[in-house]
Formats: structure tokens, C-alpha cells, sequence
């Protein structure tokens, strides 16, 4: 099985995530609660593959297979998916699924569909810092909770719009309440921000030690990512900023997250890199 090639498990992975997004779409265009048992074990199964998947890739470049744009899309969606398996199930969120499915459906097609991201990978020496890679892994993980932020802020908008246009029946029935929806969005956005600085901590250690080693442009965006987040934060906290504006600061400040994956790529493309395979 190890000889089938990464991308290849990565595909059937993407094709597993769109199926249980297709199967809740069909449900919920039938005005119907699309079974969670069914799409949670679509989503564990294509998380499987990816993990397998990824696993391959980091065999390869021999560490977190975090080296390039299209690994840092599949990760995120890796990231995001793993988180949705775990909280999913606790809060009872039937259609977190369905939207995390859609997420890590595009993610991952996204980069799958743009071979020009995994024209080139970085294959780690022997002397890379394992600290290094673990803040890059927390930080990316990060991005996934940010991702599920994303997604419950969706949900949240859509909950508002329904309540104000008495649109109560059908998909937006399924959705949680707005009070519920804001006591999730505050934890997870606890939760990326946290981990966020703590990779940024640990960044910064590495950072005092080899100032060479990390471009001056990687630093300067993912700390403002991470200045945005907690700026958020803890206007959240004050009260400032609540309810649609919280869920469109999240929303937008993780697209712009997936914005700066290339512009980070792109000041790393001086390291030394390895042609990949021919792709599938």
C-alpha cells in the first residue's frame, strides 16, 4: 500500500469529504436531518486516507509534510477535520459536519487542482530543528481551529438571517441557537489563540537562537494574523465586538490566513528544494 503514491490517497480522501457533503445536501434540499452516524463516518474515513496520505508525504521529505502550499492547504483541512471528529460528537452540531465536509472538500480539491503548489518540495536535513517544525505544526493546527471559527460563524450568520426573516423551517431548523453557536465561536476562538502564541513562542525561541533561519516577511505576517486574532479577541471579551461583526471579523480574518499561505511559500522558495514526482 505504501507504494501507491501520496496524492493518490489524498484524491480518495477529497472524493470521501465531497460524498458526505453531497449526502447532506441532498437530505437537507429534501427538507430532511441528514443522518450524523453516516456523515461522520464519511468524514472519519476520508480523514483516515489523508492521514495516510500525509504520512506518506512526510516519510518523504522526512518531517511534517508542512513544506509547500499544497501541503499547508491539506494540512489545515487535516487539521480542521480532526478537530470537527472530536468536538462534532460533544456539541451535538449536526450540520458542523456537513459544513466541515464542504471545507475540507475545497481545501483539499483546491490544491490537489493546482499542480503548480507541489511543483517543488523541501526535503528537511538531518541538522532541522524538531522545535522548529513543532511551531510550524501548532501554528498550522491553529489554523485549523480557526477554520471551524469560520465555519460556526457561517453557521451563525445563517441562524440571524432565519431568526430576522422568520425562515424557521427547513435547513436553517437544523441549525443551533445563536446563543449556543456564540458560547462555541468564543471557545474556539480561545482556543486558536492560544495555540497560535504558543507557536509564536516557540517560533521566537528558535528565532533568538538562528535569526537567519526564518524570513523577516514569514514573521511579519503570521504575527499579524496573530495580532488580528487577539485584538478580536479580547475586544470579545470587552463586550465591543459581538454577535454578526465577530462572525465576519472570523471569517474574513481566515480567509486571509489561506491568503498568506502562498506569500509565506514564496519567501521560503530560496531553501533548498526537490523536484516531486510526476503527478497524478
Amino acid at each position: 500500500m505504501s507504494s501507491i503514491p501520496d496524492r493518490i490517497w489524498l484524491w480518495i480522501a477529497a472524493s470521501l469529504y465531497l460524498a458526505g457533503f453531497i449526502l447532506g445536501t441532498v437530505a437537507l434540499l429534501r427538507e430532511r436531518r441528514h443522518s450524523r452516524a453516516w456523515m461522520y463516518l464519511f468524514i472519519s474515513i476520508g480523514f483516515a486516507f489523508q492521514t495516510f496520505g500525509l504520512a506518506l508525504r512526510g516519510k518523504a521529505v522526512h518531517g511534517c509534510p508542512i513544506t509547500n502550499t499544497f501541503e499547508l492547504f491539506q494540512f489545515t483541512a487535516w487539521s480542521a477535520t480532526s478537530l470537527y471528529l472530536v468536538i462534532g460528537p460533544t456539541f451535538r452540531l449536526s450540520l458542523l459536519g456537513y459544513f466541515t465536509g464542504c471545507l475540507s472538500a475545497t481545501l483539499t480539491f483546491v490544491s490537489l487542482l493546482i499542480p503548480v503548489w507541489d511543483s517543488i518540495h523541501r526535503v528537511n536535513g538531518a541538522g532541522a530543528s524538531p522545535w522548529i517544525e513543532f511551531h510550524a505544526a501548532l501554528a498550522l493546527f491553529s489554523y485549523g481551529v480557526f477554520a471551524l471559527l469560520a465555519l460556526t460563524s457561517i453557521m451563525y450568520l445563517l441562524q440571524v438571517f432565519s431568526l430576522k426573516s422568520q425562515h424557521l423551517r427547513g435547513f436553517f431548523s437544523f441549525l443551533p441557537s445563536v446563543v449556543d453557536l456564540d458560547k462555541i465561536n468564543l471557545r474556539l476562538l480561545t482556543t486558536g489563540v492560544v495555540l497560535l502564541s504558543a507557536a509564536l513562542l516557540v517560533g521566537y525561541v528558535q528565532w533568538v537562537q538562528d535569526r537567519d533561519r526564518v524570513p523577516v516577511l514569514k514573521i511579519a505576517i503570521t504575527g499579524s494574523i496573530w495580532a488580528a486574532y487577539a485584538v478580536a479577541y479580547v475586544q470579545r471579551l470587552r463586550g465591543v465586538l459581538l454577535t454578526k461583526r465577530l462572525a465576519w471579523t472570523c471569517i474574513v480574518l481566515f480567509v486571509a490566513a489561506l491568503f498568506s499561505f502562498e506569500v509565506i511559500e514564496s519567501s521560503r522558495r530560496t531553501a533548498p528544494t526537490v523536484q516531486t514526482a510526476s503527478q497524478p
